[in-house]
């Protein structure tokens, strides 16, 4: 794992030009698959980034490539996610540490064994190879404690990468292809002439652009509401750690009810706790309470809330909400946000690992991190051209779901911008659901 930060030296040393055809903010995985998808079709791209490609959320998740308890809605993109990913392999010399060794959900009741039969439905309706395993299945597959679980669902062609190898390499192809990428240049604010985008103002200057792709992540709901885009997104925080190499007890990517792990291409595995997440209380948290009131009360029952966030999180009371071009942003003011691990996830993780396979008992843990999710009331994202602000279009709100999903997203929004199909039906993903009286329906959390 290679954990960012602003002291790490860029990758990437774009000059900003003074035009572009579009603007992207934002280096993470969806902001550079944009960009990959829009340089492939001839277009000029820019991406600016804050601080460094991929430093956040992009290469601090599980790295799962999943296809697998998807929305109804995202399971045909993530379908076609995994064909690209598997597409930048074969076709790119670079190693993105992607290895095809499935997904699976493990159960630990009846309940559990219910809800994957459910998925089942959904998932030949797509021609997914989704399997439904018996306890002996699980068992001959994963070397765990015999009687931990009931059975399992797995997706044989699920997948994972290194994220932190994967969303750098991706930029290298994205550049290669001719877009330009700045790290180190934070966007500060959108210029408009009679409602239709021109440009931008960054710190580094002005950049004219007739369309503009927010892709901040856990930023982008500051950024928005700065020129009156109103989105219900939240950060919450979550902690994932990697072991030393240790005994290989199972070669897949897997969660029960609320531990997850995968094995690495070091020989460890990483590990994370799906019921140990934080949600920091900040401004956002009451403006957007009744929204999100449905899957706090669903959804919410491993995230904790806590008054004191990681110092400069995207909803600190210290940040300010209205600027102009010319003045400091909380984008310069925080490049990589890199905030502390959860106190208490180190030692539950090794006594969950302990516990599901007591063969790897005092096994140690080599590094343990955290990321900022970017969280929407249903756990599904926008991917849609905002209203009233002609020329800017948004994808944010992956809700933990982007990495994998990422390529089939960017391939998406280049198509949205260049006026084309989406290919798929996006009603699901449209920004106006939050603010058209539209009842959330609640995406599946994991």
């Amino acid at each position: 794992m290679v954990t960012y930060s602003d002291q790490t030296p860029r990758q990437f040393a774009g000059v900003l030009p003074e035009a572009t055809d579009v603007l992207i903010i934002g280096g993470g995985v969806i902001g550079i698959s944009t960009a990959y998808h829009l340089a492939k079709k001839g277009v000029k791209v820019v991406v600016c980034e804050k601080g460094r490609v991929a430093g956040e959320q992009s290469s601090r998740n599980w790295g799962w490539i999943r296809q697998q308890g998807r929305d109804h809605a995202e399971l045909p993109i993530t379908m076609e996610s995994n064909r690209i990913w598997q597409q930048l392999v074969t076709e790119t010399n670079e190693d993105l540490g992607f290895t095809q060794q499935g997904v699976y959900y493990l159960a630990e009741s009846e309940k559990d064994l219910a809800s994957y039969e459910a998925f089942m439905k959904l998932a030949k309706e797509h021609g997914l190879d989704t399997q439904i395993l018996t306890e002996k299945q699980v068992l001959e597959q994963i070397q765990g404690r015999p009687g931990r679980w009931r059975g399992g669902m797995v997706t044989p062609s699920d997948a994972r990468a290194e994220p932190w190898q994967a969303v750098p390499a991706i930029a290298r192809i994205a550049e290669r292809l001719g877009v330009t990428i700045v790290e180190d240049c934070a966007v500060r604010t959108l210029d408009f002439e009679g409602g239709q985008l021109t440009g931008a103002v960054t710190e580094q200057g002005r950049i004219k652009a007739g369309r503009v792709l927010l892709a901040g992540g856990a930023w982008s709901a500051l950024f928005a509401d700065n020129m009156g885009v109103k989105m219900p997104q939240l950060a919450v925080r979550a902690t994932v750690a990697a072991t030393a190499p240790v005994e290989n007890v199972f070669n897949g990517n897997a969660a029960d009810s609320n531990f997850a792990f995968r094995r690495r291409v070091d020989g460890g595995y990483s590990l994370a706790l799906s019921d140990l997440h934080n949600h920091f209380i900040g401004p956002s948290s009451f403006k957007h309470l009744f929204k999100w009131l449905p899957s706090y009360k669903v959804s919410f029952k491993g995230v904790s809330l806590g008054l004191k966030g990681p110092k400069g999180h995207p909803d600190s009371w210290g940040h300010k909400r209205s600027w102009t071009g010319n003045d400091v942003t909380p984008f310069e003011n925080v490049r990589v946000m890199n905030p502390q691990p959860a106190p208490s996830a180190k030692a539950t993780m090794l006594a969950r690992l302990a516990d599901r396979f007591p063969q790897l008992a005092g096994t140690r843990l080599v590094e343990i991190w955290a990321g900022m999710i970017d969280a929407m009331p249903d756990f599904i994202p926008i991917m849609d051209e905002a209203p009233d602000h002609k020329g800017l279009f948004i994808a944010t709100g992956f809700s933990g779901h982007g990495f994998g999903i990422g390529p089939a997203a960017g391939r998406i929004m280049s198509d949205l911008m260049e006026g084309n199909p989406a290919g798929h039906d996006m009603t699901r993903f449209r920004f106006n659901r939050f603010h058209d009286g539209s009842k959330i329906e609640l995406g599946p959390f994991l």
